[in-house]
């Protein structure tokens, strides 16, 4: 019987395995190998037990911490040593450079790390060039890169991080969405509230650079002509992390016609009452939250950053405005809540676009085939 060929899957936290891989290192372990790396936590035992697959645990934090990553190094090679992949490949940051820096250490033979998002485009001084030097290490240690979506592939080349030959996958994307999960079919569509008009849905943190601000002031703006609008905010709050301006703090506090729901386990109800996603990101890697707001009929109005703009097609299944520009923001806005003939013809659009591209099957199908091209040369 042929042995098996063995991969490593490595994510810097579990809560990264389970988001990108669920149900895919199931179905990998029926022809490979399979072991998962991450940093310890419950999240990776979740991993063990519902993918059937060994899993390893790497202590590794998300930040930069020069001792601490010498010892994930350290820890890394012994596992690359001990297991003896023919293929390791690395997802998040913190887990690409541990990986690809390991993995050439021990000479694993194919060593492939994705790049879901890029964060040094929206830093300045020496932040952006460590975070530069770090991507561009990783991608000299890696012998195949995954940009996820062209915008990444062209930030990646444009800027020098690498000249080797990197490949898109499919449309980009590199989870897929269930189709039959995010339905209105899957759910009871929730009623709305007495009174209620057009309904806007942000789904994400609620932070600077989700583009929260703008959004507010843009918000805040419609609301006093077109008193019975809605905005619904369903995201943390991480003031801490990347904090709002206070006045758009005051402004959400007040809840008129803006209701912060916090964290939601399940965000499908929330797609389900609403109109239209509105998602005014500074950055990103591949908004997945725009493709399950398309999956569930939704038009949306996005910026043009990476991702957002390989989703959305301009004046097809939504509009794309300029990142940072609440006028802009408040423009297009306004055109859904006084155009329904323009909303009812992008919501037309919506989920079939999103199932031609980023069905799920589709998706992990592209994944399997460049998996089988670079481990049977």
């Amino acid at each position: 019987m042929r042995k098996k060929k063995k991969i490593i899957r490595a994510t810097t936290v579990p809560q990264s395995l389970n988001a990108f891989c669920n149900g895919m290192l199931r179905e990998l372990s029926e022809e490979y190998e399979v072991v998962a790396v991450s940093s310890p936590g419950e999240g990776l035992d979740q991993v063990a037990q519902r993918e059937g697959v060994r899993t390893v645990a790497v202590p590794m934090e998300r930040h930069i911490s020069l001792m601490n990553d010498l010892r994930s190094l350290w820890r890394m090679w012994r596992v690359m040593r001990r297991e003896r992949p023919d293929m390791v490949h690395s997802m998040t940051p913190k887990a690409g450079l541990m990986c690809m820096m390991a993995g050439w250490l021990a000479r694993v033979p194919r060593r492939v790390h994705t790049f879901t998002g890029l964060v040094w485009p929206t830093t300045t001084g020496f932040k952006r060039r460590v975070l530069m030097a770090t991507d561009w290490l990783t991608c000299a240690c890696a012998t195949h890169v995954i940009p996820e979506g062209e915008g990444v592939k062209s930030d990646l080349l444009n800027h020098g991080i690498t000249r080797k030959p990197i490949r898109v996958l499919g449309y980009g994307n590199v989870r897929g969405i269930d189709m039959t999960h995010y339905s209105l079919e899957s759910i009871d569509v929730p009623d709305r509230p007495a009174g209620a008009g057009f309904t806007f849905v942000f789904v994400g943190r609620i932070v600077r650079d989700k583009g929260i601000n703008e959004l507010v002031a843009a918000f805040d703006r419609l609301h006093q002509e077109h008193g019975d609008i809605r905005l619904v905010l369903v995201g943390p709050r991480e003031d801490d992390l990347d904090p709002v301006l206070p006045s758009t703090t005051q402004r959400i506090n007040r809840g008129e016609g803006i209701e912060a729901v916090g964290s939601q386990r399940d965000v499908r109800p929330f797609y389900a009452a609403a109109d239209a996603l509105v998602f005014p990101s500074y950055r990103e890697g591949f908004p997945n939250v725009v493709i399950e707001a398309g999956a569930m009929g939704l038009p949306s109005i996005v910026t043009d950053i990476n991702g957002a703009r390989e989703i959305i097609i301009d004046g097809q299944n939504g509009v794309i405005v300029p990142p940072q520009d609440e006028e802009a923001l408040y423009r297009a806005m306004k055109d859904f809540v006084e155009k329904p003939e323009l909303v009812k013809a992008l919501a037309t659009q919506a989920r079939p676009l999103i199932a031609s591209r980023f069905e799920q099957g589709y998706v992990r199908r592209c994944l399997y085939d460049f998996y089988h091209e670079i481990l049977n040369v």
